[in-house]
């Protein structure tokens, strides 16, 4: 068994990121450029106690301690954050970019993190946050393999779909390992996963959507001689498209 410590750091800046932004972007009714580029100013700079004052008390409580986790993790993480044109009434969207790297055994792993925060504004708090195409890779491999991922962003309940994890070079004479599967939103961070041998070129699998509209998330992990490469996907199901 592999156990895919790796998920942690994958794990920890996405939930504590959406902490740390989404309700200091509540407290106004209108979200200007300039109120986006302090938040985003403020992240980068460490800049807690701009975070705290922005908070509940709870979360006043969490975000110190779960701030330190992804500086340690990702010391020089940045983050970018751009509003999109929402398409859905009464709901704004933002565009969350984070990137990071580490040193591990050696090896620089890259952390690279994209994903859409769809929300509402309700007396001046955030509420109905819903995470939206989101895909994490972290690589230590620089690079150097040509892979591709197919896999759906939105996808229809209880129908089949494919997911295709491509290498582009695969190679005849080495062993390339690796290993997909589902999880639900949080759940997947301490489980192990099981390296198999991938005789084909890559993951191929197909799967069929939930019977109930949702999000689904796909975790995975390919082992190569150029170094290792762990993602994570988020897939909206939904009722129709």
């Amino acid at each position: 068994m592999f156990n895919l410590n790796l998920f942690k750091n994958i794990g920890v800046p996405l939930h504590l990121f959406i902490y740390i932004i989404f309700p200091c972007a509540a407290i106004t009714q209108t979200l200007n450029l300039d109120f986006i580029k302090k938040i985003e100013n403020s992240l980068n700079a460490r800049d807690l106690e701009f975070i705290r004052k922005n908070f509940k008390d709870y979360e006043n409580q969490n975000i110190p301690k779960q701030f330190s986790k992804i500086i340690d993790d990702f010391p020089n993480s940045k983050w970018k954050i751009e509003r999109l044109t929402s398409n859905f009434k009464n709901k704004d969207i933002l565009r969350i970019k984070v990137s990071g790297e580490k040193k591990i055994n050696g090896e620089i792993n890259i952390l690279e993190s994209n994903f859409d925060y769809l929300f509402s504004i309700v007396n001046g708090k955030i509420d109905k946050g819903i995470i939206k195409n989101l895909f994490t890779t972290i690589r230590s491999d620089d690079k150097k393999i040509d892979i591709d991922f197919k896999i759906p962003d939105k996808v229809l309940t209880g129908s089949k779909y494919d997911i295709d994890i491509i290498l582009n070079k695969p190679l005849e004479e080495e062993i390339i390992a690796g290993a997909i599967k589902p999880h639900q939103m949080n759940s997947f961070f301490e489980q192990e996963m099981t390296l198999e041998p991938l005789v084909s070129g890559g993951i191929f699998k197909m799967t069929r959507a939930p019977s109930k509209p949702g999000v689904q998330i796909w975790s995975g992990i390919i082992a190569h001689p150029e170094g290792m490469i762990t993602f994570t996907k988020s897939i909206d199901v939904v009722d129709e498209i």
